[in-house]
């Protein structure tokens, strides 16, 4: 089941997946996290936080219309292979046209490429280094 959670509800899952659980829960808040506009989705799997996923309005460079910039896509290990990030990109996807937002966009870590691709995204940029975390592309969807 997907339901909009509240950051705090996320962090956990973000900290496990994203940062290999060497972070404290605080250090893997987005200053991004509380923006008007910023929602944050969450797939319960059995009662438990499975995947998640943040997005919030920022445009990207020279795209026009009105961006938003997705965060935080973590799916925990057991999870994985089930299509429960698909459902929550195709979520968001649908909640933002009805936002009258014109695109998303986000640095995909280089293991993701494919799961963005699959779900509709194009590369839009060279790989570049995030330190600490590794390469990335930025990706985009247009939505409307």
């Amino acid at each position: 089941m997907i339901n909009f959670i509240e950051p705090d509800e996320l962090l956990a899952v973000r900290n496990i997946v994203l940062r290999e659980g060497k972070l404290e829960l605080n250090e893997c808040r987005f200053p991004t996290d509380t923006v008007p506009g910023a929602f944050h989705l969450g797939y319960y799997a059995a009662g438990q936080l499975a995947s998640v996923v943040s997005l919030h309005p920022q445009n990207y460079k020279e795209f026009a219309g009105t961006g938003y910039q997705l965060r935080g896509m973590a799916t925990l290990e057991q999870y994985r292979g089930k299509g429960l990030g698909t459902l929550l990109l195709n979520f968001a996807i649908v909640y933002l046209r009805g936002q009258k937002a014109n695109y998303i966009w986000c640095n995909a870590r280089k293991k993701a490429l494919k799961f963005y691709m699959d779900g509709g995204f194009e590369i839009v940029s060279p790989e570049f280094d995030i330190k600490g975390i590794g390469p990335h592309h930025v990706m985009y969807l247009k939505i409307m």
